[in-house]
């Protein structure tokens, strides 16, 4: 009787498979997650550092400095209104050659800051450029008449920059019309070949093939270069989180291919003089 009823209080063995499950579950899980942060460790890491750069974005100096790109010896930036009041002659001297400022968007937009980036950029001693953010859904003959109109081009100057990477467009047709117009006008306006600026991904998936005459300004992120070979582009945006003294925040950091005087071979030539009259 004794050991019947320590039979009957003992606890059941169970046979059931839900632990070793649970197990290769965690197993699948880790693996998987150990994999996707292989895969996608650059994204990862990028969101990471700019949610962190906006965190602190009210604690800047305006004296961060991030090392500039080795293996080139010409760097550059272009800015907006958005980088705020900026010391040109402090970015000058920390080893900036050039800048491309933006100054017009779509059909009527003006960036509020450029005519004082415009001047102070070139009292300092930085070369500068002017560039357009190209609005696909807006008439192409429109937006170059407002940049023609608002960007006071001279010798010595960098050529004019179009900014294609809008994707919210319906006929991929109309946006590469719409372009050609923008290029082919504002480069009879100042006589000069403009360059043309994309992302990697917009320039592959719309663009390459199309407009190879003009020279490609390449945005290329995460990458140790530019997965187009080098003799399609001369100027590669390799950072849009870099820091510069004279800036207080971000800032997007390029470096332009060849050496200091091709780019100044690319600048903006004196105007011929007129013979005189007989």
């Amino acid at each position: 009787m004794t050991t019947r009823m320590k039979r009957r209080s003992a606890p059941p063995v169970s046979s059931s498979p839900r632990r070793p499950a649970l197990r290769w579950l965690a197993v699948l899980l880790v693996v998987g997650g150990v994999a996707f942060y292989s895969h996608y460790q650059r994204q990862i890491n990028r969101h990471a550092r700019r949610a962190w750069a906006s965190f602190v974005s009210g604690h800047l100096t305006g004296r961060e400095k991030t090392p500039l790109l080795e293996g080139y010896a010409v760097h550059g930036i272009d800015v907006s209104a958005y980088q705020g009041q900026i010391d040109w002659a402090e970015v000058s001297r920390n080893h900036v050659k050039f800048a491309f400022i933006k100054a017009t968007e779509g059909v009527t937009l003006r960036d509020s800051k450029f005519q004082r980036n415009w001047k102070a950029a070139r009292k300092a001693g930085v070369y500068r450029g002017a560039y357009h953010y190209f609005q696909p859904t807006y008439d192409g003959a429109k937006q170059a008449n407002l940049f023609t109109r608002t960007v006071p081009l001279a010798p010595g100057d960098l050529p004019p920059v179009l900014d294609v990477e809008h994707a919210e467009f319906h006929d991929v047709a109309v946006m590469r019309r719409n372009v050609a117009t923008w290029l082919r006008l504002v480069e009879r306006h100042y006589g000069v070949r403009p360059i043309l600026y994309s992302n990697y991904s917009f320039y592959q998936r719309y663009l390459a093939g199309h407009f190879d005459k003009y020279p490609l300004w390449l945005a290329h992120y995460e990458v140790d270069q530019p997965r187009l070979p080098r003799e399609k582009w001369i100027i590669w945006q390799h950072s849009d989180e870099a820091y510069i003294p004279g800036i207080r925040g971000t800032v997007d950091f390029n470096v332009f291919q060849g050496s200091f005087q091709s780019l100044l071979d690319l600048r903006i030539p004196p105007k011929a003089s007129k013979p005189p009259k007989q």
